[in-house]
């Protein structure tokens, strides 16, 4: 008998560990919820609206999770990234402009990216003009993407960006927070006027549309779509684990922004520039607060702008019916032409802070169109056999579509009549 126990045990210590062997995809787009992007659409929406904006931050996070499951399955199931699945299953035409649309939401995020960490470059060397700064990321990026040097250096900018989240969330401790306005703001919709732009800001860079084509890339190069449907089983339920895991700590760690920002900021100072944000890290860090602040917007946008290359070059790719693989041209140059359009519009910037939230709120335009590519692939059984979508599964996804067409229609209405 104390043998057989001690088999249980090793076999669920295997068990256990066999989940680390999964863990990827889902912290890769958590990467993305700390990113330049997100930090200007907290800090704007904290700090102009107070705690009311909260729950976009949590209707985008329950949207992510049921799209970052749902095209992991996808990855899985069929053995085609998103983009793949795309050119393969749709007629060239609408396939093209799918994926067309795609390429510009890449290249919206990569300048968002880009364009943070030129921020922090700045904050650091005050005489160096953003546009300069933006040329060095890129050349950075493109270095690391091209030699692949990104997988060694993503641990190190991953710990060191989760430390600057963990740091906002322990700032929470710090503040008065009236935790029952939170609690309320976290699930009753409210719609302040003029918070139209800023609301449709926070779910882009929530729900980013190249982190719906990226992971469902790094699922299927890794090969977890095998033969064997008991492995598939479990690749299925550890990714879902992956996904609700690293989806909660985005959630909480945008939520921690948004009520600092609003605790610091809500009624007393209009945001303007984003290195104003760096007063949220001053009671726990002092007078270091500008550096760290500096240095994680370099390394976040570093980080960020790796995963939009590598979205950009996987979209490009499947343009020409390619599978990613950097070492190809058609996906090195679908990598440049991501970042150096981005790099090339900042060339175009007049307000920086602006021009992040504009970034974010085109990705929510584009959204609608991945959302229903991916609804239409993820439940044909002709792309994904008995693991097509159950009924319960298309609803929620068809709900999710028709929230995000709403947002965009009453953006549209705010903008024709703002004063509605």
């Amino acid at each position: 008998m104390r043998l057989i126990d001690q088999l249980r045990t090793h076999a669920r210590r295997r068990e256990a560990f066999a989940f680390l062997r999964y863990i990827g995809p889902g912290l890769l787009v958590t990467v993305g919820f700390i990113d330049p992007g997100n930090w200007a659409s907290n800090i704007a929406a904290g700090s102009s609206y107070g705690y009311s904006l909260l729950w976009v931050i949590t209707l985008g996070t329950i949207m992510l999770v049921l799209l970052q499951h749902n095209v992991a399955h996808l990855g899985i199931a069929s053995g085609l990234c998103l983009s793949e699945a795309t050119t393969k299953h749709f007629k060239p035409v609408p396939a093209r402009l799918i994926l067309g649309s795609a390429m510009l939401a890449s290249i919206s995020t990569a300048l968002a990216e880009i364009l943070g960490a030129a921020i922090g470059l700045r904050m650091l060397f005050p005489r160096l003009p953003l546009q300069a700064g933006a040329i060095l990321v890129t050349i950075a990026v493109l270095f690391m993407l091209a030699t692949n040097t990104y997988p060694k250096l993503e641990k190190f900018i991953i710990a060191f960006v989760s430390l600057i989240g963990l740091a906002f969330l322990y700032q929470l401790h710090l503040i008065n927070v009236p935790w029952g306005r939170v609690a309320v703001s976290w699930v009753r919709p409210e719609f302040p006027l003029g918070s139209m732009f800023i609301i449709m800001s926070v779910l882009g860079a929530v729900v980013m549309p190249h982190n719906l084509f990226l992971p469902s890339e790094i699922i299927q190069s890794r090969e977890w779509n095998l033969k064997d449907e008991k492995v598939i089983r479990r690749q299925l339920k550890y990714e879902f684990t992956d996904t609700l895991f690293s989806m909660g700590v985005g959630w909480a760690i945008n939520s921690a922004m948004v009520i600092i920002a609003a605790a610091a900021f809500f009624g007393r100072t209009r945001i303007t520039e984003i290195e104003q944000a760096h007063d949220m890290l001053g009671p726990l860090l002092g007078n270091t607060a500008a550096l760290v602040f500096a240095l994680a917007l370099i390394l976040a946008g570093l980080a960020s702008s790796m995963t939009a290359g590598m979205a950009g070059s996987t979209v490009f790719a499947a343009i020409f019916g390619e599978t990613y693989d950097i070492k190809d041209f058609h996906s090195r140059l679908g990598a440049a032409v991501t970042l150096i359009a981005a790099a090339a519009v900042v060339f175009l910037v007049g307000n920086p802070f602006k021009a992040l939230l504009l970034s974010q709120m085109l990705l929510s335009i584009q959204l609608p169109i991945t959302i229903l590519t991916q609804i239409r692939l993820t439940s044909s059984p002709e792309v994904m056999g008995k693991y097509a979508n159950p009924l319960l599964l298309r609803v929620l996804l068809w709900i999710v579509a028709a929230v995000v067409i709403a947002l965009n229609l009453m953006l549209a209405s705010s903008l024709v009549f703002p004063r509605l």
